[in-house]
């Protein structure tokens, strides 16, 4: 219940029968915000994944999701690319591989998700970055409601972005002119229960 009452009260998915406000009926706002609150802190960073993928239909979901993030001007100043097929992606590993010899295994920057995605900000706006990352949050927390375990990762930015050798992932990815790969997202079932890391709240200060 708390999953599908999250996924409704977030408006992201449309045409979703199987998803509506009636799942949340039964449940006060304080519950309502309960499930909220609940989902953003018990979410932790996947790094050891399970070896099946993830259906499209709730891939479909979590896209839908990430597209309805808050964005600048609502210029929704992306790209996403999603790679799901193992092919695709051992291929995208290969390439990577023999573009850092002297590196082993740099494709173990993907943490064998068995989903990846990969955003691509405009280049023409400049806060594009921001909005790429505000997607991703949505991404992130769509998939921890759905059971669906993730990870936000820039080695893979780097390593494709500064190597000329990389050149045949960004045209296998075939983002538009003018935009440039920014932010990967790994989705998939955790085979890791890892435990929160601690956050320091004295970074935070109100300002009277």
């Amino acid at each position: 219940m708390g999953c599908l009452c999250l996924i409704s009260m977030t408006s992201c998915i449309e045409g979703n029968e199987n998803v509506n406000n009636e799942s949340c009926s039964s449940l006060s706002q304080e519950e309502i915000s309960k499930v909220v609150v609940d989902n953003i802190m018990s979410r932790r960073s996947i790094r050891k994944y399970k070896p099946q993928t993830v259906d499209r239909e709730i891939l479909d979901q979590i896209m839908k999701c990430g597209i309805n993030a808050p964005n600048g001007q609502n210029k929704q100043s992306w790209e996403v690319r999603v790679v799901d097929n193992p092919q695709v992606m051992a291929d995208i590993k290969t390439t990577l591989n023999a573009a850092y010899p002297n590196m082993p295994n740099a494709s173990g920057c993907f943490r064998d998700a068995p989903v990846i995605v990969f955003i691509a900000r405009a280049t023409s706006y400049d806060f594009s970055a921001y909005d790429c990352g505000l997607m991703a949050e949505n991404m992130v927390l769509a998939a921890q409601s759905l059971g669906v375990g993730s990870i936000c990762l820039g080695s893979p930015v780097r390593f494709i972005n500064d190597n000329p050798a990389c050149a045949p992932i960004l045209e296998r990815l075939s983002f538009s002119d003018g935009y440039e790969l920014s932010l990967c997202v790994g989705l998939g079932y955790a085979d890791e229960t890892p435990e929160a890391k601690p956050r320091d709240i004295g970074k935070v200060k109100y300002v009277e």
